[in-house]
């Protein structure tokens, strides 16, 4: 779901990319110079050159309309935006700070109903019914959602795990229970089982250190060879009584990642093994992760060394301390990410833990973006799932999240190479790396078929990489809105999925013009005809689509008659069209453009809607009648078809 600026495997190192400096936010929403771009992609592309600013950089739009951009509440103001879900008119949008309820049913002007203060990381959000599951991981994260967080390393005041409220009361959200675990809960996804209303399941992906056995009883860090009930290498599955959340609590822990190995992965890119050189030459601390070197930032190795020298007795680093520290490091992040030991026999393991797991209950499946691999799960016994299948790529660096197509025939995972604090999106970065993995599914096994990655190359002020996004219910097509840090937000058409290819877009220039800053979107969704985006450090975006050569008109009105009650989108829905004529027109626009269907045949079936539309009784039915039986029966011909029948004997 969401941000890997995180304390998780690899990377952890990169969560320089998550703090931020002290902002002031505008009042209302917020202004730049935009660049608005209908039709054909315009060239050069705009995107390339946007100037810089926090709330006031330079923005391009291709095929979309911004209804609005509106700055955080005080208390969340330069705290990091995380994920996103929504129910009715309301948009939750997780902060480092706790979350955030939005009134959306005015787009351009979208209200704070609730600015609910409880910090954790990464507060990844999600709701069902009269519930809101809220995500903690960190070290300061606090069972009373206090301000003062936790300074022992050992503390039963600290929560990691699930929070649940009470949002009956949709301004007054009632703390009502917790479910503590091991790893913490770097995100969750909600299942609902279509085969069970009193209860939803929560899979928990927790990617910290383990726990001590002090803090949580029953937490153990040694590998599963050595003590069975070890915390590593499973997630966790929490069954929640509707009616009584209070009792909610972990009711199996399954072990999906036996048998797998270290995968391959691929080295630095040509700009980050100059980054590394540089970093060697000043003295920084360069240290080997997971397979690969990283620079560990200041913002680490300050609190670290200041821990290894108080454990000696003294309150300040000697030459001599830094040196230790040093030559210690390796071990250091081992024992906290669960690293395991690089002088052991054999192979590797592989991953210990996923950091997204996509459900899809209507059609049984999960997809499990799992650090160093890509699985597909059986989730038709949501307590125990089965690994069907698992995919690794060299090309790849973190398996992140994971975007079904809606009739589960396909399967595309995100890679969050950089761990979304870092520029990978650099004209010098492979496209295939920092990409998507785009496969097809058959008889249970995923067949890779394509990358796509945002083809406009961003700045290196500017972290960017794969992350969250969602279908768009266009009828017929694989249509994807997807997040990409600071290199903003990509629309792309994936139903050839050999040749996936953006038609739609947004983007702001860097949050700094002198330095790495934190920013751009998090996560952004499809819902109910609206596209909203989390933005980092700005607030929330808000935008429609346009029609265009690649987009039209009654494609988007059909998409806007799909109405979702509530969405997690890591809960993934299944989309159902009603039959009206906008779904007839938008099926005859996509075989014109196509060449499906030829001049004279749209001719006739534009007439024959355009007529019908404009009747009732008796002549309405002959028409569409008529043009179903013209039509045939096969392929979007015959969906059409269809789609015309069902209009011609609506349902009283």
């Amino acid at each position: 779901m969401k941000h890997t600026c995180t304390l998780a495997a690899a990377a952890v190192l990169l969560l320089a990319g998550c703090s931020q400096k002290p902002v002031v936010a505008p009042t209302g929403t917020t202004a730049g110079s935009v660049t608005v771009h209908s039709g054909e992609k315009p060239m050069p592309d705009p995107r390339i050159g946007l100037g810089a600013g926090l709330f006031d950089a330079e923005e391009a739009i291709w095929n979309m309309t911004k209804r609005s951009t509106t700055a955080p509440p005080e208390a969340f103001v330069g705290v990091t935006n995380s994920d996103l879900a929504f129910q009715g008119n309301y948009a939750f949008q997780g902060n480092y700070n706790g979350v955030i309820i939005w009134d959306i049913s005015n787009p351009a002007q979208p209200k704070v109903v609730v600015d609910y203060v409880c910090p954790a990381s990464q507060s990844d959000v999600s709701v069902y019914g009269n519930l809101m599951f809220v995500s903690g991981e960190g070290l300061g994260g606090r069972l009373d959602c206090g301000t003062e967080g936790v300074q022992e390393a050992v503390s039963k005041d600290r929560l990691r795990g699930i929070r649940i409220f009470d949002i009956e009361d949709i301004r007054n959200p009632k703390y009502v229970s917790n479910v503590q675990t091991c790893r913490g809960s770097h995100t969750h996804s909600v299942l609902k089982d279509p085969n069970d209303d009193e209860n939803v399941y929560v899979y928990v992906s927790g990617s910290a250190g383990v726990r001590p056995a002090e803090e949580l009883p029953g937490c153990v860090s040694a590998m599963p060879g050595d003590d069975p009930n070890s915390a590593l290498f499973r997630i966790e599955i929490i069954k929640v009584p509707l009616d009584r959340p209070q009792d909610a609590a972990i009711v199996s822990s399954p072990r999906i990642f036996e048998d797998l190995v270290a995968p391959p992965q691929h080295g630095p890119a040509p700009a980050d093994i100059a980054a590394i050189e540089e970093a060697k030459a000043r003295g920084a601390f360069v240290v080997d992760l997971f397979g690969q070197e990283r620079v560990l930032p200041d913002q680490f190795v300050t609190p670290m060394l200041a821990a290894f020298v108080k454990e000696q007795g003294r309150d300040t680093a000697t030459a001599a301390d830094s040196a230790a520290f040093r030559e210690a490091l390796p071990g250091i992040l081992a024992e906290r990410f669960g690293a395991p030991d690089p002088d052991q026999d054999g192979p590797r393991p592989g991953p210990t833990q996923c950091h997204d797991i996509t459900l899809y209950p209507e059609i049984g499946l999960a997809g499990g973006a799992c650090e160093g691999y890509g699985l597909l799960l059986d989730i038709s016994d949501p307590t125990n799932p089965v690994r069907m299948d698992a995919v690794a790529d060299s090309n790849f660096s973190y398996w992140h999240s994971a975007t079904f197509n809606n009739d589960g025939s396909k399967v595309l995972f995100t890679d969050e190479w950089g761990g979304g604090g870092q520029p990978k999106c650099r004209d010098t970065d492979p496209m295939e790396w920092g990409a998507d993995a785009l496969f097809t599914l058959n008889d249970g096994k995923m067949d890779f078929k394509s990358y796509y990655k945002l083809p406009a190359p961003q700045t290196s002020l500017e972290n960017c990489v794969a992350h969250n996004g969602s279908l768009i219910p266009v009828p017929g097509r694989d249509i994807m809105v997807q997040a990409w840090y600071q290199g903003g937000i990509s629309v792309f058409d994936w139903t050839d999925i050999t040749n996936p290819v953006e038609i739609a877009y947004h983007d702001r220039g860097p949050v700094s013009p002198d330095e790495m800053g934190n920013g751009g979107s998090w996560s952004v969704y499809w819902y109910n005809g609206l596209i909203v985006s989390s933005e980092i450090a700005r607030g929330l975006d808000i935008f429609e689509l346009t029609p265009s050569p690649y987009l039209s008109e009654h494609e988007i009105a059909a998409a806007n008659t799909v109405k979702l009650d509530y969405l997690n989108a890591q809960g993934q829905p299944r989309y159902v069209w009603p039959e009206t004529f906008h779904l007839a027109h938008a099926y005859v626009d996509q075989m014109e453009r196509s060449g499906d269907m030829s001049a004279s045949e749209v001719r006739a079936a534009r007439t024959a809607l355009e007529r019908a539309e404009t009747s009732s009784g008796t002549a309405r039915r002959s028409a569409l009648t008529s043009l179903a039986a013209d039509l045939g029966g096969s392929g979007k011909k015959g969906m059409l078809a269809d789609v015309v029948r069902a209009l011609a004997s609506p349902t009283p």
